[in-house]
């Protein structure tokens, strides 16, 4: 990855983009996505908000293709918050297998201990709320909000800020 190009100094940059200044992104966005996205388990409606919420904690910095069978496997093993808070935060790490970065298995864990104990075991539908459990971030608030419960925010990971950067500012990463 290279660092994002600057125009020169006290200069502008100049939009690379098909677009014009103001023109609306997102439809072209979510054209584009209705053409080419792939059906993963997490985006189909039976996911539900804790298969969105551990998507996205093992999505983080790990190909789709690695998570695709960890996924699938965890939720056969823990289907609820609950299930997964009633084991000892080794078995997750263990269950995480080769995902790589294994605090994030501990942080889920720990979500699901804060999820049964504080939300009766529900992954709560308010950003705020899900902002405090452990290991939630702005990003993944967003993503569990939006694609779990149909909220309107703004989930931008580093790939959708690329593209914007680059079709408004022609700015690229």
């Amino acid at each position: 990855m290279t660092a994002p190009t600057k125009p020169p100094h006290g200069g502008t940059t100049e939009s690379t983009s098909e677009h014009a200044p103001g023109e609306p992104l997102h439809s072209p966005v979510i054209d584009w996505f209705d053409e080419h996205a792939r059906d993963l388990p997490w985006r189909r409606p039976e996911a539900g908000a804790w298969g969105v919420m551990v998507s996205e904690f093992m999505l983080q910095q790990t190909p789709v293709n690695r998570v695709l069978p960890v996924y699938e496997q965890w939720l056969a093993r823990w289907p609820r918050p609950a299930d997964l808070a009633a084991e000892a935060p080794g078995e997750a790490v263990r269950a995480w297998g080769r995902l790589g970065y294994p605090r994030r298995a501990l942080r889920l864990h720990g979500a699901a201990v804060a999820i049964t104990e504080r939300h009766g075991g529900d992954v709560p539908a308010d950003h705020a709320q899900l902002l405090a459990l452990p290991g939630i971030g702005e990003y993944t608030a967003a993503a569990v909000a939006s694609f779990a419960y149909g909220q309107r925010h703004a989930v931008l990971d580093t790939n959708v800020r690329r593209v914007f950067a680059r079709a408004v500012t022609g700015v690229q990463y």
